[in-house]
């Protein structure tokens, strides 16, 4: 199986972490779930799988945690046919949402506004929102996150904050999640929380995967 046929994935820079060892797979020296959702500054460590701007749907393995991999669907590398992602789009290690508590049973997803940040880096973030989402009728929310240093949004603390000093960057991240999966996409937005029902939903999935572990 070759590539994805464009370069959809030729100018990505990877984590110094990682190791590229096919077109499709980083590997990790350490097991990505065991780093700790939020970091010994108080900040929510995010693992970047899609970096700002780019349209190939790499994800963590949830076969091998040590991993990051470019989906496959039909035996193809899946690419998202639209706008590249409006952030850095990734997951919070240490996490699991289950459906009873509104989630799919995987980790939580994020979006890190700011700029683009390699594949595969663990990078401190700090949580200022949630997007609520329904996917086909299935809860589907996406964690809204900033960059602490180097980037725009370093001082970022709420919506309410991004939206007074970035007008239209919450519509534009609304919109996208709204419209990336086309006409018919089953994709529906219900609006933005703020930054403590972010965290209270960062809480319970971190229970719930401490739990799964017992």
């Amino acid at each position: 199986m070759t590539g994805a046929g464009l370069s959809f994935d030729k100018a990505v820079n990877y984590s110094h972490i990682m190791q590229l060892t096919d077109s499709f797979t980083l590997s990790s020296t350490q097991d990505l779930m065991a780093v700790p959702a939020i970091n010994v500054e108080g900040e929510v460590n995010a693992l970047i799988e899609i970096p700002t701007g780019t349209s190939a749907k790499w994800e963590m393995n949830k076969d091998n945690t040590q991993e990051v991999i470019w989906e496959l669907k039909n035996d193809k590398p899946r690419i998202v046919n639209y706008l590249g992602y409006p952030g850095n789009y990734g997951t919070i290690p240490g996490t699991a949402m289950p459906k009873e508590l509104g989630g799919d049973g995987d980790p939580l997803d994020v979006l890190v506004l700011g700029q683009s940040i390699p594949r595969g880096e663990v990078l401190s973030v700090r949580l200022i929102g949630v997007l609520k989402m329904l996917d086909g009728g299935e809860q589907d929310d996406k964690l809204i996150a900033v960059i602490t240093e180097d980037s725009p949004f370093a001082n970022i603390e709420s919506m309410k904050q991004l939206d007074e000093e970035f007008p239209a960057v919450s519509e534009i991240v609304r919109l996208w999640f709204e419209n990336y999966k086309g006409p018919n996409g089953g994709m529906e937005a219900q609006g933005f929380a703020d930054h403590q029902e972010a965290m209270d939903v960062l809480k319970q999935a971190m229970n719930a995967y401490q739990n799964s572990l017992n």
